[in-house]
């Protein structure tokens, strides 16, 4: 049986199927997503306590690696092979490079209900695979766009504005702000305050869960024959670029809980800071097709097959 949040996820793909009038109101999502963010970040901070050493420094910079790998792979794939626009391509590059914050919480409830070593650190990777990625795929866009060649004024700007927009999101805020909180306090000197969040993690996720199954459901719906190139992208894509994760965490020798979660992580795709970036630096990208390869087809694949599949890739690859 999958872990029991994964099934809040399919209650609300089921409710979507059938058009029930179940919703969850936006204020309710909006807190839900922000306490996600933050009990992540302080479970993240607690288990970095008195661990920060010079290996930590290397594992960082092989994740930061990747967040610029990836983009980068990803872009001429569907460029030549999906024959999406310019546009489109930079957009997805973006996405399926940055990640899902919704797919590493259940990576996280994954390797926690099989007792998998992870590494406090993991919570970073978010962030570090996160912020080149989007960046990245912008570049992109504007490197091989043939409007014009050089960099105007303006668009320093824009990028410069798009930096601070993207690191000072509510997300990343609670991430690292919450990293930080734990790092500085243990798990017993917090435990006032920080308990009541690490304890419903699985509570919030599951509720969280329940509306992403509902969005995915309504995504879905646009769906149509001549996006099966994206559907074979979007459901091939995520096995492959596990791949990445697994040897990198190979060559860094995690352990096996923190592996799976780098799995799932470069195989995710986002579909919150993704879009929000995308939308305001390239107009021309259709976000909803990149909505629904991200958010209705590489997210369930990895909420319901992929994340039980790269932890039997890691078993495989590391004996």
């Amino acid at each position: 049986m999958p872990d029991i949040v994964v099934m809040f996820f399919v209650l609300g793909v089921v409710a979507g199927v059938v058009r029930s009038d179940l919703s969850i109101p936006k204020a309710a999502y909006d807190i839900l997503s922000l306490l996600l963010m933050l009990t992540i970040g302080l479970k993240g901070g607690m288990a970095l306590h008195g661990s920060l050493n010079a290996a930590l420094l290397i594992e960082l910079a092989g994740v930061t690696l990747l967040g610029i790998l990836i983009p980068l792979i990803v872009f001429p794939v569907v460029r030549y092979l999906v024959r999406l626009s310019l546009a489109d391509s930079a957009s997805l590059a973006a996405h399926y490079g940055s990640v899902s914050a919704g797919t590493f919480a259940v990576s996280l409830a994954y390797v926690e209900a099989h007792s998998l070593i992870t590494g406090g650190q993991v919570t970073l990777y978010l962030v570090l695979l996160e912020l080149p990625a989007i960046m990245l795929g912008l570049s992109l866009y504007r490197r091989f766009s043939r409007e014009s060649t050089t960099a105007t004024t303006s668009e320093l700007r824009k990028t410069s504005g798009l930096w601070h927009e993207t690191l000072t999101n509510r997300g990343v805020i609670l991430l690292v702000g919450g990293v930080l909180i734990g790092w500085l306090y243990s798990p017993d000197a917090g435990e006032s305050v920080t308990g009541l969040y690490t304890h419903a993690f699985k509570g919030i996720l599951a509720l969280f869960l329940l509306e992403m199954g509902l969005v995915a459901a309504e995504t879905l719906r646009s769906l149509r024959w001549g996006h099966s190139r994206l559907i074979i992208f979007a459901l091939a894509a995520p096995a492959a670029l596990s791949c990445l994760g697994l040897v990198m965490a190979f060559w860094l020798g995690l352990p096996a809980g923190s592996a799976v979660i780098l799995a799932s992580l470069t195989a995710s795709a986002s579909y919150i800071a993704a879009p929000v970036a995308i939308r305001a630096a390239i107009p021309d990208a259709n976000i909803g097709l990149a909505m629904l390869a991200s958010l209705g087809l590489t997210f369930p694949f990895n909420v319901l097959i992929g994340i039980p599949l790269y932890h039997h890739l890691w078993g495989w690859l590391a004996g």
